[in-house]
Order: C-alpha cells, then structure tokens, then sequence
C-alpha cells in the first residue's frame, strides 16, 4: 500500500487533481478577499457559485461555446453580486440576512431553471467540457510536468490570478481605495473616495470570479449540472479567507491544501482501502475545521467588515 502511494504515477496524479480541485475554491476566495477587503462579507458566494455552474452549463449547452459560458456565469455572478450591493452598501442591511437570503434565492432559481429547460431527466445532460491545455518542454519535466502543466485553461487563469489581485491590492492606489475603505470608510470619503461605488465595484469584480468557480464544475471538473456539485465549496472559500489572513497568496494556499486533500481522498478511495468512503469525504473538511482553529484568533479582520457606512451619519 505505501509503495503504490509513493510511485511516481500516484504522485503525479495526485498533484494534478489537487491542481483541479484547488481551481474553484481559489477563483471564490479571490473574489470573496476583493468583497471582504472593501468591508463586504458576501455569504451569497454558495448560491453565486451554483448560478455560476448552472449558466455556463446552460449557455455552452444552448450555444456550443464553452468560453461564452464562462463568461455568462461570470456575468450572473456580477448580477447577484449588483443585488447583494443594493442591500448591503445603499440600503445598509445586515450583511449576513442579506448574503444568506441570496443563497436561498439562487440555489432555488438555479434550479427553477434548469428544470425549466431539461424537466427531470433519468439521465442528466451533459456538455463537451474543455481539454487540458499542454504547455510545451515544461509539461516534459518529471513527476511535476504532467501535472502542473498539463491543466484546463482557467486552472491557468486561476494561479495567474493569485499574484496578480496580490499586487493590486498591496501596490496599486486601487488597491489602497480598497483597503481604505474596508479599515476606515471615513477617512476615505474625507479624502474624495466613494465608497458606495468601490463597495459596489468590489462586489462585482468579486462576483465575477466567484461566478466563474462555479462555471469550471460543470465545464472542466464534470461536464454536468447537478443541485450538489457546488458541495460547500463557497463555505470552504469563506474559510480560506480567514485562514490566509485576508491575503490572496495565503488564501490561495489554503485551497491548494483544500484541493489537495480533496485529490487525496479520492485517490485512497481507488486503491480500494476498507474505509466508509463517507470518512474520506469528510478529510478535506475536517482539515479545513481545524486549520481554522489554529489561525482564527489571530486573524487580523477588516476593521469595518460587516459595519454599513452612511454618509450623512459621518460628521455624527
């Protein structure tokens, strides 16, 4: 058994899959870490990332263009993301009321949909899902080639992600506005920011990427929709989140020990050891439960995260 965990063939499969299965959670975190950032935490990121599956299988389906679905995921993604800013920036609602009734709403319009379209079928739909893109002379390298450069595009897209929303934060004035507004929204309105429309840009381009995780389950992991396949992803972003300490590198690495866990389960699973599968499911869980244990207390939270700004109450 650890010989056939140890060859090369298990290792190179299992970095592979943790590859795959890391590219939705980091496309939520990202999106999440832009929302919370501006002082926005979108609990809607569950049913976000359902619309998301559910549109861009829907639209590559109906068009036969798997990148128009993407982008259509994205766009509904950026559309709930719109409604979650409305209740949360202007009308100043509670963010967790607001972020969990949106859940509620897209898991049940999501499927209010698809049924809408495909009725019950004994046999679900399917979609041709896209190839893995080989990247020349480097997916020749041992061991880490095949399974670290030989992956679907929006895997690719994903990692590039990580140090590019890094930099904006960190080394843009951009990324100031938005950290400004999420520690102190007074002090940048005092020095012309508005804060309603970063909030609200935030919470769209956050949107967008969250939408975009959802579409690469049904268009690269499987090539269907079903009411589960986001399967807590959207929490386990939220909790990647706090484990990287709002950082995209930190948080990006917390989905990479996500998504390793994850390839890690399924792959003890094939090699037939005579354990209730339900006890491997639950290892990625359980890992993420306690790694929060470890850092949660020293997580240094957005000082206005959660706080609604009002303008007219800034000189109270």
């Amino acid at each position: 058994m650890i010989g056939e965990i140890l060859n090369t063939a298990f290792i190179t499969g299992l970095i592979g899959a943790a590859m795959r299965m890391a590219t939705p959670i980091i496309f939520a975190t990202l999106g999440e870490i832009i929302n919370e950032r501006a002082g926005i935490l979108n609990l809607g990121i569950e049913g976000i990332m359902l619309m998301g599956a559910m549109t861009g299988f829907l639209v590559s389906i109906t068009t036969g263009l798997l990148w128009i679905g993407v982008l259509a995921a994205a766009l509904v993604g950026m559309i709930l993301s719109l409604l979650m800013a409305f209740l949360t920036v202007y009308l100043g609602l509670s963010q967790h009321v607001s972020g969990l009734g949106i859940t509620l709403f897209s898991t049940g319009l999501a499927m209010f949909i698809y049924r809408i379209h495909f009725g019950s079928p004994l046999v679900p739909p399917i979609v041709e899902p896209f190839t893995q893109v080989t990247i020349p002379l480097l997916s020749k390298i041992p061991v880490i080639g095949p399974s670290l450069f030989d992956q679907y595009a929006l895997t690719y897209i994903a990692v590039l992600l990580i140090p590019i929303i890094s930099i904006i934060l960190y080394k843009t004035h951009i990324g100031l506005k938005i950290r400004t507004v999420g520690e102190n929204p007074l002090a940048a309105d005092n020095v012309g920011v508005n804060v309603y429309l970063t909030r609200t840009l935030c919470l769209v381009t956050g949107g967008a990427l969250i939408g975009i995780g959802g579409s690469f389950l049904t268009l690269d992991h499987q090539n269907m929709f079903l009411i589960d396949v986001i399967g807590g992803r959207g929490w386990v972003s939220i909790a990647m989140v706090i484990f990287g300490n709002w950082d995209p590198l930190k948080g990006a690495l917390g989905a990479f020990i996500f998504g390793f866990l994850d390839g890690l389960q399924l792959r003890l699973q094939g090699l037939g050891i005579k354990v209730p599968f339900d006890i491997f499911l639950m290892i990625p869980y359980l890992m993420t439960i306690i790694a929060l244990v470890g850092v949660s207390r020293k997580a240094a939270v957005p000082a206005c995260l959660l706080k609604p700004y009002r303008r007219e109450e800034k000189g109270v």
